[in-house]
């Protein structure tokens, strides 16, 4: 199918400088944007647009819970309820799957329940150790405990019956939900585990209070190689996550009738795992467009590389600018998309390139500039034809998706149209931009040269002065 008719050349590389500047501009504000403050917006007439990245909770850290109320609400109720609530700060509340559910999507900054003094507090209860309140109300143990490990045992530790044992280790989980207690030569029974839970409310920690099916408590659990033989026990205590005291709260504002006993779903990721996300995340990118480079320059020749490779960026801080003016969150399905341009787009590149180099032996005494023209005028047809079609079905992701699928789509659509353009306007001149300024001549150009050369001879100049004299 020929949406150009064959023989049509089109001259691209007319307008090149302008299109080049274009790319240069969008790509450095592209990044001046992503290395701005997180977050960071400004006001433009009525319009709020972005001016730093909005990293969502797999990159910046928080917990996100997804919640179906059991009433029709409005996202602005929700927000504002979690507003009014102290202690969670950048809530951010969005509605996902049909308005009538009811469903949202509810994210905090905030990780964990538990503060350091409060763990430290937990931890000398669990391990019978004594301790004061400073000045600020923190309780200090007395004397410090050394991180999770609890003080040794008194010498007469074998005396002491199971319910005045003393933990050897005292673990908590990054998001606060569960702490592990460790026990060695005890076995922990149900004295001791009622000591421990009193201990851990005491210490101003609700434990989750979940239930089986018979209504028996799931909040503590004892594992142990060999219940009967084991010396070595531990000791699983589930407390309240910051999602559960945060739907704990909104059930006291909005009512029992409104929200549930439970979200479908909370997840939570801390600060440090965050950032080591957010890194890895780049270096993935960066790697990909690098062994990219390495593919063209091994195909094609050392100076279509770096066109490509320039394309690839381009491509890529187009995505972000675009999310971050928008101020859509990026996150790990940001990534993957983004990821899915640079193979499209140096797909796209690639065909350009063969086609290139097709003619380049075909066309000998053509200049580089017009082979391009030629080149790209020639798969003209192919490429609106695939990028038309993948807009299509991205657009109708984009148009019936929700959540992270509609910006899955909004990254690939965005992609797509920079990535066919970059092919184009960018990849293509800089392809000619390098040959003329660091290979001199093209190898069309060079064939020029040499015929040149050799009409010296037989019917060249030194023949005709000879043939006169």
């Amino acid at each position: 199918m020929e949406l150009i008719k064959p023989g049509t050349r089109i001259d691209f590389m007319r307008q090149r400088r302008f299109w080049t500047t274009l790319s240069l501009t969008l790509t450095l504000l592209s990044l001046l944007l992503a290395l701005m403050p997180a977050g960071s917006f400004a006001k433009l007439g009525g319009l709020t647009i972005g001016t730093g990245p909005n990293y969502g909770t797999d990159f910046r850290g928080g917990t996100e819970l997804e919640v179906q109320f059991k009433k029709p609400l409005d996202a602005a109720v929700v927000r504002s309820a979690v507003e009014s609530i102290p202690g969670f700060s950048r809530p951010d509340v969005v509605a996902i799957g049909n308005p009538a559910d009811s469903r949202f999507l509810i994210r905090v900054q905030e990780h964990s329940s538990l503060d350091e003094a409060t763990m430290q507090k937990v931890r000398a209860a669990v391990c019978n150790q004594g301790g004061s309140t400073d000045a600020k109300g923190h309780f200090v143990p007395d004397p410090p405990l050394d991180a999770a490990r609890c003080p040794p045992p008194p010498a007469d530790a074998t005396q002491l019956q199971p319910v005045d044992a003393r933990a050897t280790e005292v673990k908590f989980s990054p998001g606060g939900d569960k702490v592990a207690i460790r026990y060695e030569g005890v076995k922990p029974d149900d004295a001791l585990v009622a000591k421990i839970k009193s201990s851990i409310v005491a210490a101003g920690v609700a434990l989750r209070g979940a239930v089986n099916e018979k209504g028996e408590s799931l909040d503590v659990t004892v594992k142990g190689k060999d219940i009967a033989q084991a010396k070595e026990y531990r000791v699983e205590v589930q407390l309240k996550s910051k999602g559960d005291l945060l739907l704990d709260e909104l059930r006291g504002k909005l009512g029992a009738e409104v929200v549930p006993l439970a979200a479908d779903k909370v997840e939570w990721v801390g600060p440090r795992a965050g950032k080591q996300l957010r890194d890895a995340a780049v270096k993935s990118v960066l790697f990909a467009i690098i062994f990219i480079m390495a593919y063209v320059a091994f195909r094609f020749d050392l100076r279509f590389a770096p066109g490509g490779i320039i394309a690839l960026f381009h491509d890529a801080l187009v995505v972000i600018g675009v999310f971050i003016v928008l101020r859509r969150e990026i996150t790990l399905s940001t990534i993957a998309a983004i990821l899915t341009i640079v193979g499209y787009s140096i797909s796209d590149t690639v065909i350009i390139y063969d086609r290139i180099r097709e003619n380049l032996t075909k066309h000998r005494g053509s200049t580089f500039h017009e082979i391009i023209n030629l080149s790209v005028s020639e798969t003209l047809s192919r490429t609106i034809l695939t990028s038309g079609s993948v807009l299509l079905s991205v657009f109708g992701m984009f148009f019936w998706g929700t959540g992270a699928l509609k910006d899955f789509a909004l990254a690939l659509f965005v992609g797509v149209i920079a990535g066919t353009y970059s092919s184009i306007f960018v990849a293509a001149p800089m392809t000619e931009w390098i040959d003329r300024k660091f290979f001199g001549a093209t190898a069309t150009q060079k064939k020029k040269r040499k015929k040149g050369k050799s009409g010296q001879g037989p019917g060249g100049a030194k023949h005709q002065v000879q043939h006169q004299v």
